[in-house]
């Protein structure tokens, strides 16, 4: 084996065991269709205020932060006429944690002894999960430059006296002020376990909805489709691999066996890196992975083909392999680009399952460019430097000259 070989291997061992590392530690997120979750149907309160197209938008953007904060794997968030928004979160079944996630308005509220807001969260510049002098959770809060202001004219105003402290109108403390607080900080504690401090926490961090949302429907969705649709969808993504694979070795012979083993090389890679960004597995997302196979399969054509039909200009078989990779990778780099762009189109304008599509075909066409071109031309040089005759012999072509 050659030095260049050598490191070239190196590079692709890697890239297998790093596959397999990331697909043990991070099992896959199944999408709603395959795993269920609750839909939420959000409409504005047009009685609180002017309900407008920026007003909804910034509920859209609001919930979206707080849900990913949370971790839930490809939620679907979109407005429904001028003043509804759907929610649909998947894995998550319990209707009361959904309402409190979306549905809040998360207004925080400072108010005096006569029970008027001295100061709201709209002036928090940081909140953070904390612990009280009892080890208990709690929520520390800091505001901005002007909130600072307010909260030291609050508690040198009313010291001796009791402040209250309000999120959507639910009473969650009262405090005694002892002393003036001039640095801006105060902490909310009392009854709350760690899970309810740190879902407060996101809240607060994300900022109140500019309008009070109204919960007009709410429903738990079971998976659409199942575990048989998902074993149907597994068997017939093994099919097709199989007739690829066979119908490489039929038509290219030994050069179609390297370009089997480069395909198995290429599925561990896109289910690894699939794995290792946290991809969320649907219905649509694994018809993206099986179409990506044949796209695969596809730049190894278009390469045997090059080859052969450098080798019928009297070219020897090693100048004839380094020219029909060099000319078939702009014909593979133009065409993988194009379906790159309607992927990255697909992901920025689409919703939930047509993401989820475009992100597997996305990883797919990066994944095939990669074994294509430097995988199954690694395992083409180690092969003819072993076997050149049997190499050119099943590249269906006589009189080829040793290199």
């Amino acid at each position: 084996m050659r030095r260049r070989d050598g490191w070239r291997l190196g590079i692709v061992l890697a890239a297998v065991i790093a596959s397999v590392i990331f697909l043990y530690i991070t099992p896959f997120n199944l999408g709603l269709d395959l795993k269920g979750g609750v839909h939420v149907v959000l409409e504005a309160d047009e009685s609180a205020t002017t309900v407008t197209n920026e007003t909804i938008a910034g509920v859209v953007s609001i919930i979206e932060r707080r849900i990913n904060a949370l971790g839930v794997s490809e939620p679907l968030i979109q407005r429904q006429g001028g003043s509804r928004v759907i929610v649909e979160l998947p894995g998550i079944h319990d209707q009361q944690q959904a309402i409190d996630t979306v549905g809040a308005t998360a207004l925080l509220e400072f108010k005096d002894p006569q029970g008027n807001t001295a100061i709201d969260g709209s002036y928090l510049r940081n909140v953070q999960l904390g612990v009280d002098r009892y080890g208990q959770p709690a929520i520390d809060l800091e505001f901005d430059r002007e909130g600072v202001q307010l909260f030291a004219q609050l508690t040198t105003r009313y010291q001796g006296q009791a402040t209250t402290i309000v999120l959507d109108g639910v009473e969650l403390q009262t405090v005694m002020i002892r002393e003036p607080i001039l640095e801006g900080k105060a902490q909310i504690t009392g009854g709350m376990t760690m899970e309810e401090a740190r879902h407060m926490v996101v809240l607060l961090q994300e900022g109140s909805l500019p309008v009070p949302m109204n919960i007009m429907e709410i429903r738990n969705i079971g998976p659409t489709l199942g575990q048989d649709s998902i074993n149907r969808s597994f068997r017939a993504g093994i099919i097709g691999v199989i007739l690829v694979l066979t119908f490489m070795g039929l038509v290219y012979k030994l050069p179609g066996l390297v370009a089997d083993f480069a395909l198995l090389i290429y599925i561990i890679i896109v289910v690894g890196a699939l794995s290792a960004i946290n991809a969320v597995l649907t219905l649509p997302g694994i018809a993206g992975i099986i179409l990506s196979v044949g796209m695969a399969v596809d730049a190894n054509v278009l390469i045997f083909e090059r080859i052969k039909e450098e080798i019928a200009e009297g070219k020897r078989l090693r100048s004839a392999i380094e020219a029909g990779f060099n000319r078939a990778f702009a014909t593979i780099l133009d065409s993988n680009i194009t379906t790159l762009i309607t992927a990255a189109v697909l992901f920025f304008v689409g919703t939930g399952g047509v993401r989820g599509f475009a992100v597997t075909l996305g990883v797919g066409i990066l994944a095939s460019m990669f074994t294509a071109v430097f995988v199954t031309r690694l395992f083409l040089d180690i092969v003819v430097d072993r076997r050149p005759e049997a190499m050119a012999r099943h590249f269906s072509m006589r009189g080829v000259k040793r290199s």
